[in-house]
């Protein structure tokens, strides 16, 4: 391709709406433009690198003998009715009404509609094992979308769906599709891990997350320093094996709490500074609700409560921090003054297993401007259930190994996930097994965000200049940069080295602009090309062009007759 015909409208400044590096570059470097609210066009050259990404995913999936459909992206309300999932998705799914009155949606994902072709299909454990996959548009109605392709509201999706006879044969399927998920991102250039995860709305039993390894990243993942275990902080178990400190000095183990007043000191902080505790001292009273009724979950003032943990315990799939006047009602007190002690017999208390052996702590009064002190389980309220409800430090041990964990920054781009029966048994797909017994297929659901792949990657990988594609998913190889196109001899040997390249099929661009030398350069590591060959002084001089590594900036001199050889040899290198 040249440049000169080339649809990439660059932009020098920053736009005002761009937060993330990302979202900033791929503005800046005219791959992207924003149409509406999280809604994006893709422009030519953010285009190739987000078909670069489908080549690999669909190479990698078709070698695990999965198969591409392309599914509607209107769906029928009905399908979504026979889940259950039309109310329960929430404020995400876009919902409307066809000519006919009809209930649809844009679809977000595709279990049922994938499940309703196979119900259709599929008679007998002969047509089994099956996975089909699609590369397509979704819709998620976000309420805040934001940082460009990352969090958008329509995005290109790689889902596949498997089926399967029993657990047993998910199971081969879940590990073939784990590796093939591997594999695509180490094609890609990334540095990620695969981490245990929350199966969320989707549902199942099993889940993995493929993070892309970014300080920016909106995920938090627990890493073990020594053993392979990677987990997101919603899943990670935390593994009570440190001995919690001896009661504060001076404690008086008093019979009864006393009640001290804290004028207008609701958080942690503003607590334990005007009583001069500890932060483990103090227990949080967080009053949530939902289907199972009004909850009060308690932490340690020092730890955060895990919600994911919460809804597990509970069983539900959503639980809603209480309001102002809901908390008052429970416990007749403001916010930041709720405590467990007297609490009504409705109210469930559940505390995390750091406070197990909490002595003399200090707790909400149920009372504004109040707390109490000198507070024990068993004496002064009832012992509670006691669960892990917290989210993992770096301070707890590998759930594992026990060695020592760092909590990382990470990117969702890949989400694998066991679903089991959860479609199969609602929508009433099923086949015949051996025995002539009817039985429900059993289910896998394996998505990649196309799209987030490729931010993600910049996230990864830009300096202050721009982007630093990886070779694998770089729109194109190489770059020419002509530095003077008035000059015909330059001009030429820039065309020389063109043909070269697009003889041994790679995608190459010529910069042939009539511009100064700076903007080409700029605009070369703005963009993000591996590998820019200059055509310029040392051409003339001696015959030489310039290679130089987008990553690095490490540039040799070489003969511009065996620039095409040396280039393609930095590149495999790269």
């Amino acid at each position: 391709m040249r440049y000169s015909r080339l649809f990439l409208p660059t932009l020098k400044e920053v736009p005002a709406d761009a937060e993330v590096v990302s979202h900033k570059l791929m503005l800046r470097a005219g791959m992207i433009r924003k149409l509406a609210s999280g809604i994006y066009s893709c422009l030519p050259v953010g285009l190739m690198a987000l078909r670069r990404v489908e080549s690999i995913v669909r190479e990698e999936m078709n070698a695990v003998g999965a198969q591409e459909v392309l599914l509607p992206m209107v769906q029928p309300a009905d399908l979504w009715l026979e889940t259950g999932r039309w109310e329960k998705y929430g404020k995400e799914l876009l919902r409307f009404k066809d000519r006919h009155g009809r209930d649809c949606c844009l679809g977000p994902t595709h279990e049922e509609v994938i499940t309703d072709l196979v119900r259709n299909e599929v008679r007998s454990y002969r047509d089994l094992p099956v996975t089909l996959y699609q590369i397509q548009a979704k819709f998620r109605d976000e309420i805040r979308p934001r940082f460009g392709l990352m969090r958008g509201r329509e995005f290109l999706m790689k889902d596949a769906y498997s089926f399967d006879v029993d657990e047993e044969a998910l199971d081969v399927t879940y590990k073939a599709m784990y590796r093939a998920y591997c594999r695509i991102f180490e094609r890609c250039g990334l540095d990620f891990r695969p981490v245990e995860a929350d199966t969320g709305t989707i549902g199942g039993h099993e889940s993995h997350e493929f993070m892309v390894l970014a300080d920016t990243g909106e995920d938090t993942i627990a890493c073990c320093t020594r053993c392979q275990y990677a987990a997101n902080v919603e899943l990670a178990p935390v593994v009570e094996d440190r001995p919690f400190p001896p009661p504060a000095p001076g404690s008086r183990g008093e019979d009864r709490p006393r009640e001290v007043a804290t004028p207008g000191m609701r958080s942690v902080e503003e607590v334990t500074a005007f009583l001069n505790v500890a932060a483990d001292r103090l227990v949080k009273t967080l009053v949530f609700t939902c289907e199972a009724g009004p909850v009060a979950a308690l932490v340690r003032g020092d730890h955060a409560l895990n919600e994911v943990k919460l809804k597990r315990l509970l069983g539900v799939d959503e639980v809603k921090l209480a309001g102002e006047d809901e908390v008052r009602g429970l416990t007749g007190a403001p916010v930041g003054f709720a405590g467990p002690v007297g609490l009504p017999a409705g109210v469930r208390v559940v505390a995390d297993n750091a406070l197990k052996d909490l002595k003399d702590f200090v707790c909400g009064a149920n009372k504004k401007d109040a707390h109490l002190v000198g507070v024990n389980w068993g004496t002064d309220l009832p012992v509670p259930e006691f669960h892990d409800l917290r989210v993992i430090t770096e301070d707890d041990p590998c759930p594992r190994c026990g060695e020592r964990i760092e909590l990382k920054k990470g990117i969702e781009v890949g989400h694998v996930f066991k679903l089991g029966t959860k479609y199969s048994e609602a929508m009433g797909a099923t086949f015949l097994d051996a025995g002539g017994r009817e039985r429900p297929v059993v289910m896998g659901c394996y998505g990649i965000g196309i799209g987030r792949t490729v931010a993600a990657a910049i996230e990864q990988n830009h300096d202050e200049r721009g982007i630093i594609f990886p070779v694998p998913i770089s729109p194109f190889k190489v770059i020419i940069t002509v530095v003077n196109s008035k000059d015909q001899v330059m001009a030429e040997a820039g065309e020389e080295i063109y043909k070269g390249f697009l003889g041994r099929g790679i995608d190459v661009l010529l910069d042939d602009r009539k511009e100064r030398a700076g903007v080409k350069f700029k605009d070369a590591e703005l963009i993000g090309i591996p590998l820019r060959v200059t055509v310029g002084k040392r051409f003339k001089e001696a015959g030489q062009v310039e290679l130089t590594m987008r990553r690095g900036g490490d540039t040799v001199s070489v003969p511009a007759s065996q620039a095409v050889e040396e280039a393609l040899g930095l590149l495999e290198r790269a």
